[in-house]
């Protein structure tokens, strides 16, 4: 069965085009994605309606692209982000998808942003095993719990206030290092001491959640530091303060993953989102992992971020399961719960 996927919650317009193989892989046909990116930069993070306007103008172009990189004329099914994300986003991609899955005479999947990241683990490395995933991305910040993808999805914990990526965003903007943040952060980092400045561990401490986070109070702390340096008139190193922030998050974000994972009994992690990008957030991963006995999943960066195949991969795991088709007339759920893999009517 072809799967097709798309993705508009945000600022990347994706299409995506996958076969599913009926044993709980997919293979990747096309991975077309148009980012605005650039066009938010100059105010310093996204701007909804900018995105909305980019997804109008990108979404044809970037189907039929994916339709010639698949060598289809049309895919056997449709899917879609329907939530969460931001609402005039979701409306692009979803009205278009409707359009296409009503004039193709197809079956039409309106499906979960957050579980399509960890569902595209699977075309790199094959089925899912009962499993705990850590989203980290501009907008959100998950622990979950996954026992199949065909199964609803059981969150853990997730961030208080700020998702970490979004507090990448607004400790580079301090810094004067642009946005996208994370990247900048990641490259002024590899100068710099990260045990330079020691930055507070949010909702570690033996009454808090134990799956929870807080990064609204480390987000602070930078700020206060970079403050109180500039009152005194003393100097400080934006590589020690990128490289001490970056540790803090990974620290926390490692640590509380690796704790699930103990927690609930399983021995596979998954890390998704585009802030898992980060080179801290992999290694400190990838040595916590090896000393608990877990094994670590990381799709390849391309996947991590948002795009269509995350969005077809998830869908096909659902139809492999069962799931019949969404109604036409389903809306947009821009605050939709991660436990929901599929919205029906």
């Amino acid at each position: 069965m072809i799967v097709m996927g798309v993705e508009s919650s945000c600022d990347e317009t994706g299409v995506g085009i996958v076969r599913w193989n009926g044993d709980g892989t997919c293979d990747l046909l096309a991975d077309e994605v148009a980012s605005s990116v650039d066009q938010h930069a100059r105010y310093g993070g996204v701007v909804p309606e900018v995105a909305s306007r980019a997804h109008l103008e990108a979404i044809v172009p970037t189907m039929r692209r994916a339709l010639a990189a698949a060598g289809v004329e049309k895919p056997d099914a449709l899917a879609v982000t329907i939530g969460p994300g931001l609402a005039g986003a979701l409306l692009v991609g979803v009205a278009a998808a409707k359009a296409y899955a009503a004039a193709w005479n197809i079956p039409f999947y309106a499906v979960n942003h957050l579980g399509g990241h960890v569902s595209v683990d699977t075309l790199e490395h094959g089925p899912l095993p009962s499993c705990v995933a850590l989203l980290v991305s501009g907008g959100h910040t998950h622990l979950l719990h996954v026992e199949d993808l065909g199964k609803p999805i059981v969150e853990l914990g997730t961030t208080v206030d700020d998702a970490a990526g979004e507090a990448f965003d607004k400790v580079a903007r301090l810094l004067g290092l642009g946005f996208p943040g994370g990247p900048a952060l990641d490259a002024a980092a590899q100068e710099g001491d990260r045990n330079a400045i020691a930055f507070p561990r949010g909702m570690t401490g033996p009454r808090d959640s134990r799956h929870d986070f807080s990064f609204s109070g480390l987000k602070t702390s930078v700020a206060r530091y970079v403050e109180s340096k500039e009152r005194a008139g003393e100097t400080f190193s934006i590589p020690d303060i990128a490289a001490s922030f970056q540790e803090a998050v990974a620290d926390v974000l490692t640590m509380k993953a690796v704790r699930a994972a103990k927690d609930v009994g399983v021995d596979t992690l998954v890390l998704g989102g585009g802030a898992t990008a980060n080179s801290r957030i992999r290694s400190l991963a990838e040595q916590r992992c090896a000393e608990a006995g877990i094994t670590l999943r990381i799709p390849k960066p391309r996947l991590c971020t948002d795009n269509g195949v995350m969005i077809a991969s998830l869908a096909a795991h659902l139809i492999g399961n069962g799931a019949g088709p969404s109604e036409l007339s389903v809306a947009t759920d821009p605050g939709l719960s991660v436990s929901i893999s599929q919205l029906m009517r």
